[in-house]
């Protein structure tokens, strides 16, 4: 696959992608795409690129626009996906094999002439190649209005096709999170929640399925003015009186379309009651909240425990400040962002307590992450927050708010925001997931390393004032040590904890010796920092973890593109690119534009872990990063694409 048209319109070698930014190429790239193969009139391009106001001199801006175009197919070397010039406008080639639109349609074609145990597997497959929001990143008023509405249309049909074969199967269970969303999502499409109630009802959920008829009338009538089709009135009526309604669920396990791997382990979510407030956002440890009252039967709910406390929390009160009122007030979603051990989760835990009362529905935790660092399904975690809350945020409870932990990728975060539309949600992430608040909205607040002073005061609370006073310069050592990274300085405090006669200065040398190697808990492995960083570093594909190592055991001081390139034998431009994605993996900070930071932990990280890597290649003498051929150049084996491709 080359060409991403099924989403945010990206380009891709079938492993890493890059999605292009908001731009008149862009959209161009997008309207010749949507009519692949075929003459794309100059006055569509230029109503597509420039809508009603175009340039005096539109056939030269658009002649422009195309160049752009085949530059940057040049800087990703698939110069032989030439825009051609014809009579009256221009065109471009694609297939099923380079652009998912088409492969879309060759499976849905594929799926209508198999057996309807194939057609399901397909038809499945086919959706998967939907990425999120279709052109999220495309500035066209033109295909938003025209083309975005039609290709989506295409997607529902299948959709529909695919829920009724699972009803027809009696596998009820298996469709609820697909029905959820899409009837969120759509909500005036009566097939869908006709579709949603059948199944609900089947599962033995009869009060949520007439709160769903409840709630497509109700929007019917507000929106449009018209009740819901005799269909729906009918089925209505049928679950009223109890009839029955076909094939209940099976019990069976879900269809799984690939190997069936058992899942790790994970935390279960975690509701906070909505009547207690924990926390003084002072620093003190936030104490268990009480049980919430129980709901009327007709609306039964589970068990409620309160969210993990966050003892000892401290600092970060410009954040507090910002992310309250945020809350609280219009923006539903806010993204904490910023590098592994920096105090993401915390802070999202801490802010949870304070705006409680907010929320009537109560507060859940979701962990998007298991133990062994690999992401959860999205179905997985869609599953959990239904049964954390399985009446719903419209049902009389009010706003809810979601804490999504760890989150790898937006997709993992859409479908559950819309499951919990109405209410808010922190999502926590080392990515700065800026392609999800393009399309739900919301802020990005990004987390450094503490403050000095708020480094000394979290010393403070987890060891006691009088330690830390008896020995304050010693202190102030130890935070800086620790890089003033939260996660250090608590692993640094717990062990102080444990010996009662060590000084803080002492345990600064001794740190010192063997950071980050000496930052750890034997008794738990989770407190350990060059654990931490050795699974943020293996979420990295190959090439860019070697690329962090390489950067971090070599470089000193800023990091700059020029220097980067310097030291990992590249061009430029990869090096920037680089350098961009090790910043939205949390691995850089941005010092000032164009120059970034490595955390003084990370960088001895990468130098122990450069230096204890037997095969590790002498300096400069590193496996290449591959780039992008130069013009006139043959490509070499293996490097066909930048690195920002693989």
């Amino acid at each position: 696959m080359l060409f991403q048209l099924l989403g945010p319109l990206s380009i891709t070698d079938g492993r890493d992608l890059v999605v292009l930014p908001p731009s008149k190429p862009t959209a161009l790239l997008a309207a010749l795409l949507i009519r692949p193969g075929r003459v794309v009139s100059t006055d569509h391009l230029q109503e597509a690129v420039w809508g009603e106001e175009q340039p005096t001199t539109a056939k030269a801006a658009l002649q422009s626009c195309v160049l752009r175009l085949r530059r940057i197919f040049a800087k990703y070397g698939i110069e032989d996906q030439a825009v051609v010039a014809v009579a009256g406008g221009y065109r471009i080639h694609a297939d099923a094999e380079t652009l998912d639109l088409l492969h879309f349609r060759q499976l849905v074609g594929r799926a209508a002439a198999a057996g309807e145990d194939s057609e399901l597997y397909t038809l499945r497959a086919a959706l998967a190649l939907w990425q999120g929001p279709l052109l999220a990143n495309v500035p066209s008023g033109l295909l938003h209005r025209d083309e975005v509405p039609r290709l989506a249309e295409e997607r529902l049909r299948v959709l529909e096709r695919v829920c009724d074969i699972e009803l027809g199967h009696g596998r009820c269970r298996e469709i609820l999170v697909d029905l959820w969303e899409v009837t969120r999502v759509y909500p005036a499409h009566e097939r869908f929640s006709e579709q949603l109630m059948l199944a609900l009802y089947r599962t033995g959920r009869q009060t949520e399925a007439l709160s769903e008829y409840r709630r497509i009338k109700a929007y019917l009538r507000e929106e449009l003015g018209v009740d819901p089709r005799p269909g729906l009135q009918r089925l209505e009526l049928a679950i009223l009186r109890g009839d029955d309604l076909g094939a209940p669920d099976n019990g069976r396990a879900p269809v799984s379309l690939v190997s069936p791997v058992s899942p790790p382990a994970v935390l279960p979510s975690r509701v906070l009651p909505p009547e207690g407030r924990g926390g003084d956002g002072g620093g003190t440890a936030v104490a268990p909240l009480p049980a919430v009252a129980p709901l009327p039967a007709e609306a039964p709910l589970p068990a409620v425990a309160p969210l993990p406390a966050v003892p000892g929390f401290t600092g970060r009160r410009t954040q507090v400040e910002e992310l309250v009122p945020l809350l609280t007030g219009a923006s539903p979603v806010a993204v904490l962002s910023g590098a592994p051990g920096i105090g993401k989760t915390a802070l999202a835990l801490h802010v949870a307590h304070l705006v409680s009362g907010h929320f009537p529905g109560g507060c859940v935790l979701v962990p998007l992450t298991s133990p062994d660092g690999t992401p959860r399904p999205t179905e997985e975690a869609a599953a959990e927050l239904r049964d954390a809350l399985p009446a719903g945020s419209g049902t009389g409870r009010g706003r809810t708010l979601l804490i999504l932990d760890d989150a790898v990728h937006p997709d993992q975060v859409r479908p559950l925001l819309t499951a919990n539309a109405g209410g808010a949600a922190i999502v926590t992430s080392r990515m700065g997931l800026a392609a999800l608040v393009a399309t739900h909205g919301g802020t990005v607040h990004r987390l450094g390393a503490l403050g000095p002073e708020e480094s000394y005061a979290l010393l403070t609370a987890v060891l006691g004032r009088e330690r830390v006073a008896a020995e304050p310069a010693g202190a102030r050592l130890l935070t800086e040590v620790c890089g003033h990274h939260p996660l250090a300085l608590r692993i640094a405090a717990a062990r102080l904890l444990t010996r009662p006669l060590l000084k803080p200065a002492d345990c600064a040398r001794w740190l010192r010796h063997g950071l980050p190697a000496r930052l750890s808990l034997a008794d738990d492995p989770r407190m350990s920092v060059p654990l931490t960083l050795d699974e943020a570093v293996g979420r990295l594909p190959p090439v860019l973890a070697e690329a962090h190592l390489r950067l971090g055991a070599a470089a000193r001081g800023p990091l700059t593109a020029d220097l980067a390139a310097t030291v990992l034998d590249v061009p430029w431009e990869t090096a920037e690119d680089v350098l961009e994605r090790l910043l939205d993996a949390g691995l850089l900070e941005e010092e000032y534009p164009g120059a970034f930071r490595m955390h003084d932990l990370l960088r001895a990280h990468a130098r122990r872990a450069t230096a204890s890597s037997v095969a590790a290649p002498a300096p400069g003498r590193a496996r290449e990063l591959p780039r992008p051929p130069r013009r006139g150049e043959t490509p070499q084996a293996g490097s066909t694409r930048p690195t920002a491709l693989r």
